[in-house]
């Protein structure tokens, strides 16, 4: 993906909390697309290897989460954090993180992940196939950003960390806010 490339058109498998449905699990399936997440608004997507992985849990998914009154000020609507994990994993993740701010988007196949050309084996680490680290600037589905951990293959040995971060991303928000026309 590059400045100016779309999105690409998936939809997400998702479960949504509905009291209607009772019980001690009041959850349904909620099919969402790209749209619904990006459309008419300026995200910040980011994508990590794994829900609950020390990287993801300690730095790049709270980092977002702290992050998100300044992203707000520099213009951005909303953050998105997706990984190749299901609906359930992703919910959970969320909860145990006490997330307020950032959403999660569960890439249970990894065909968005695949579809934007991030989608890695990580068969090394028994992990199967996951996301390489990225994030992104989205403006009305239309990427405006790009950033991605420096040596993308399979079954990596290092999980490089530090160009996906969200202080990359404010550093990047705030030249573009510099750089706008007055």
């Amino acid at each position: 993906m590059k400045p100016g490339s779309k999105l690409p058109d998936v939809i997400f498998r998702t479960r949504v909390r509905d009291e209607a449905v009772g019980g001690p699990n009041p959850y349904r399936w909620q099919d969402m697309t790209t749209a619904d997440y990006f459309a008419g608004k300026r995200a910040v997507l980011f994508s990590l290897p794994g829900a609950f992985t020390p990287t993801c849990s300690t730095y790049q998914l709270p980092g977002f989460e702290k992050t998100f009154g300044q992203m707000k000020d520099l213009g951005i609507d909303a953050i998105y954090c997706m990984s190749v994990n299901d609906s359930f994993v992703m919910n959970q993740w969320a909860k145990a993180q006490g997330l307020r701010n950032v959403s999660v988007i569960p890439d249970g196949s990894g065909e968005f992940t695949d579809k934007v050309g991030m989608l890695v084996r990580k068969d090394n680490l028994g992990f199967g196939a996951r996301s390489w680290r990225f994030a992104a600037i989205i403006d009305d589905g239309v990427v405006e950003a790009w950033f991605e951990e420096p040596g993308r293959c399979d079954n990596c040995n290092d999980d490089p960390y530090g160009e996906t971060a969200p202080e990359a991303v404010v550093a990047w928000l705030q030249t573009a806010r510099v750089a706008e026309p007055a």
